[in-house]
C-alpha cells in the first residue's frame, strides 16, 4: 500500500511532468519563476506529509523516524521541521526531543469546532464518567452571564436526575457556573457582579457578593467547585474546568446527584475520577500541559 507521503511525492512528480515547459529561447526569468513554483509545490507537499506523520504520533516522533516515514533525507526534514517549529505548527518536547503538533493547528481547527462537535467529543467522556461515579454527568459552557448544559448522561443507578440538554442556568449558584466564573479575571468578575442580581433560589444560595468572591477565589486555588443545594435544594454538584487549545477555560464538566444520596464528602471522593474526565475532554479540545489537579 502506498503511504500518504509516497502519494504526495507522486502527485508532485505528476505536477512536474505535466507543468507547461518554457519554450527554448524564452525568458530566463520566467523559467526561473516556473522552477521556483514547482519547488514551492514540492516543499508544501513535503511539509504536509511531515505534519500528518507528526499528528499520527500522539507521543511524539524523533527526527530519524520522521525522515524515514516521509521518505526524506534527515537534513531536508530538519530544515522543514525547523521552519514549522518557528511558526508554532510543530513543537519539540524538551526532554525527549520528539516532535508534536503545535497549538496553532488547533486554533485553525477550533474555528470549525461548533457546539455539535463539542457535544460529540463530550458525550463518550460523560458516559464513562457516569459509569464510574454512578451519577449524572454534565458538560456546560458560558452563555452570556449564565451557563448552558450542552451534553449530559445519566448514571447507571436508580433515582437519576432528569435535566434536558440545552437548559440555561445561573452561573453564581451552580458548580458548573462557578467554575467558569473562576476563570474570569478579577476585573471581569467585578463586571459580572455589577450586572447580575444574586437572587436567592434556595435557602443555600449565596447572595452576598463578598462571600461569592471568596468562594470563587477558593475554586481558583482548589481547581474544583461545588453546589450544595444552591440552585436546587435537592441536588448537590461538583465541577472542574475544561480547557481548549489556547489554555483557556472553554467550559466545565461535572456530576450531580440527590442530596439524600450524595454528600459533599461523597462528591470529594469522586474528585480524581472527575479530574480524569476533565483532562480527557480538555485534551480532546487540544489542551496541553494546562490542567491543574484539584487540591
Amino acid at each position: 500500500m502506498r503511504t500518504p507521503a509516497k502519494l504526495k511525492k507522486a502527485a508532485v512528480a505528476r505536477h512536474n511532468d505535466t507543468a507547461p515547459a518554457v519554450e527554448k529561447g524564452g525568458d530566463n526569468v520566467e523559467a526561473a519563476r516556473d522552477d521556483g513554483a514547482r519547488g514551492g509545490v514540492q516543499s508544501i507537499a513535503r511539509a504536509f506529509a511531515i505534519l500528518e506523520e507528526v499528528a499520527r504520533n500522539r507521543e511524539g516522533i524523533g527526527l530519524a523516524d520522521l525522515s524515514k516515514r516521509v521518505g526524506l533525507h534527515n537534513s531536508t526534514t530538519f530544515h522543514l521541521v525547523k521552519t514549522m517549529v518557528s511558526l508554532g505548527y510543530i513543537r519539540q518536547i524538551k526532554d525527549t526531543k520528539r516532535y508534536r503538533i503545535g497549538r496553532p493547528l488547533f486554533a485553525l481547527a477550533a474555528s470549525a469546532l461548533d457546539e455539535m462537535e463539542m457535544v460529540s467529543m463530550a458525550t463518550p467522556v460523560l458516559e464513562h464518567l457516569s459509569h464510574e461515579t454512578g451519577e449524572s454527568a454534565h458538560f456546560a459552557t458560558r452563555v452570556g452571564d449564565a451557563v448552558a448544559v450542552l451534553a449530559r448522561t445519566p448514571g447507571p443507578g436508580a433515582f437519576q436526575l432528569t435535566e434536558r440538554v440545552g437548559v440555561v442556568r445561573p452561573a453564581y449558584c451552580t458548580a458548573l457556573g462557578k467554575v467558569i466564573l473562576a476563570a474570569l479575571s478579577p476585573e471581569q468578575l467585578e463586571h459580572y457582579l455589577d450586572r447580575v442580581a444574586l437572587e436567592p433560589l434556595t435557602p443555600a444560595t449565596i447572595t452576598d457578593r463578598n462571600r461569592l468572591r471568596r468562594e470563587i477565589e477558593e475554586i481558583r486555588h482548589a481547581g474544583i467547585g461545588f453546589d450544595d443545594g444552591e440552585f436546587n435544594s435537592e441536588v448537590r454538584c461538583a465541577a472542574i474546568p475544561v480547557y481548549d487549545f489556547s489554555g483557556q477555560v472553554t467550559g466545565a464538566i461535572g456530576i450531580s446527584g440527590p442530596v439524600w444520596r450524595l454528600s459533599i464528602q461523597g462528591l470529594q471522593s469522586r474528585t480524581k475520577t472527575l479530574a480524569a474526565a476533565a483532562k480527557t475532554l480538555s485534551e480532546a479540545f487540544g489542551a496541553s500541559d494546562v490542567l491543574k489537579a484539584p487540591k
